[in-house]
């Protein structure tokens, strides 16, 4: 017992002195409730992260949706404090397309934070301000151009989030889920740090 009592102590002291001495970068900071928080699917050109990606998730039998869009939200559960949206197009399993057009945000059910921080350089955040980055999973009702309804599922998996956090978007439409995702990258920011 003594021996683990000591090991942690060194341990413990070590990672103290190399943070204060910036040897190792901390994780993001928390975001606390009422905070306003930025989702984006974003899109890597070499190292540069970029506005502006595509996100597409799979259907139970194999059709697909693909999404752009971005927009705000407060972190309060059910908060109707919401902005944004982008556009969609589905396509059925043999890749006609079925349906497309633009989403938009309506409400905000659900937000978690998740451990993690933006990329070491080479890589340059374009959307925010890569110290505001965060990872997490957001659940965001919208409703479709078309009339129907459903849930955005945008999830973010960054340096040292942990493994079962998946990058990417999930979505339903009407009763289909587009439950698996398959290409994408999302990101989150703090918006009023």
């Amino acid at each position: 017992m003594k021996i683990w009592r000591r090991r942690f102590l060194t341990v413990a002291v070590a990672i103290f002195y190399l943070s204060i001495s910036g040897l190792i970068e901390p994780t993001a900071g928390a975001a606390a409730p009422g905070d306003t928080m930025r989702w984006d699917i974003v899109t890597v050109v070499g190292t540069n992260v970029e506005p502006g990606g595509r996100a597409t998730a799979t259907a139970e039998d194999g059709s697909k949706i693909t999404m752009t869009g971005s927009g705000t939200f407060r972190i309060d559960e059910l908060s109707n404090n919401v902005t944004g949206g982008g556009t969609w197009e589905t396509r059925n399993s043999a890749g006609v397309v079925t349906g497309g057009g633009t989403y938009t945000v309506l409400r905000n059910l659900r937000f978690e934070l998740a451990p993690g921080a933006f990329f070491p350089p080479p890589f340059v955040d374009n959307v925010g301000n890569s110290n505001d980055a965060r990872a997490g999973l957001v659940f965001l009702r919208i409703v479709y151009s078309d009339g129907s309804a459903g849930v955005l599922v945008v999830s973010c998996h960054i340096v040292g989030t942990p493994d079962s956090v998946f990058e990417g978007i999930t979505a339903s439409k009407g009763f289909v889920d587009f439950w698996r995702h398959e290409t994408g990258i999302t990101l989150f920011h703090v918006a009023n740090p």
